[in-house]
């Protein structure tokens, strides 16, 4: 880890988003082993999901963003509420845009402007459509590095990274196998599995250049990645996870994510 933590904090970001692409194709490779995915483990792994963006927006996120604004001219609170909520205010209006269906909806249900694209395409943009803010969090926790030393560590970072990791890999699956028991290919529905996770790099290293670049956005900077993180859990994560009514299993897998996030954050962070 040496020569991890002497790299530029932009090269650090690419790195860690690099990671969390290849876990969301780790995911889409389960393609090649089975036709389908046990619905019930589904629901578990996408709980799972929300219940590590949960934890990570806030012991990642918000409480640096509020620990951050300490001493400014502003309350403690002002970067991490107006960034919070312009966070859910942007992927809200990315939502009302970009055509995109989320998994287990039937076509007519397909949100955004309306197109006549093909199914696989609008499952893939669902999914880049949660990547997006995972990726700005794991870049903008990186750029905090650099911006702000005593707010911010490498091992904190590094969780982050980590927990995005381990909750992209469900969303790997969970868009090649419904692909593959359509019809797709193997190879084909793999392809379009970890194509929803190739955002992340290039939102990682937007975020991590943006705090570097412009020091003062920093707290709004961290508020507004957990803002679009928590919009995405509300809005996807858990509607999706409860589709079958196995609410138990879904809850169940959010309150594992949220632990397996909060020990990781806190013990290396």
């Amino acid at each position: 880890m040496q020569w991890f933590s002497e790299l530029n904090p932009i090269w650090q970001a690419f790195l860690a988003t690099c990671f969390t692409w290849f876990v969301t194709a780790l995911g889409a490779s389960l393609v090649f082993f089975f036709k389908n995915v046990n619905r019930r483990f589904l629901d578990g792994m996408l709980g799972f999901a929300a219940g590590v963006m949960i934890a990570a927006s806030f012991w990642s996120l918000l409480a640096p963003s509020i620990e951050m604004a300490e001493g400014s001219s502003l309350p403690s609170w002002f970067p991490a509420a107006t960034g919070f909520l312009l966070g859910g205010l942007f992927l809200w209006a990315v939502d009302k845009v970009l055509p995109h269906l989320h998994i287990g909806f039937p076509m007519e249900e397909a949100e955004g402007i309306k197109t006549d694209w093909q199914r696989s395409i609008l499952l893939v943009l669902a999914i880049t459509l949660h990547n997006i803010p995972e990726g700005l969090a794991v870049g903008v926790a990186f750029g905090a590095l650099h911006a702000d030393p005593s707010s911010a560590s490498l091992a904190g970072a590094v969780a982050l990274a980590i927990g995005i990791g381990l909750q992209n890999f469900p969303e790997g699956t969970s868009v090649a196998v419904p692909l593959h028991r359509a019809g797709m290919s193997r190879f084909k529905s793999f392809w379009y599995g970890q194509l929803s996770g190739v955002v992340e790099p290039f939102a990682g290293v937007l975020g991590a250049a943006l705090v570097i670049f412009m020091k003062p956005v920093l707290p709004y900077a961290l508020a507004f990645a957990a803002g679009a993180m928590i919009y995405v859990v509300i809005e996807e994560l858990i509607p999706e996870s409860q589709l079958e009514k196995d609410i138990h299993v879904a809850t169940g897998g959010a309150m594992v994510g949220f632990v397996i996030m909060m020990i990781l954050d806190v013990a290396l962070g």
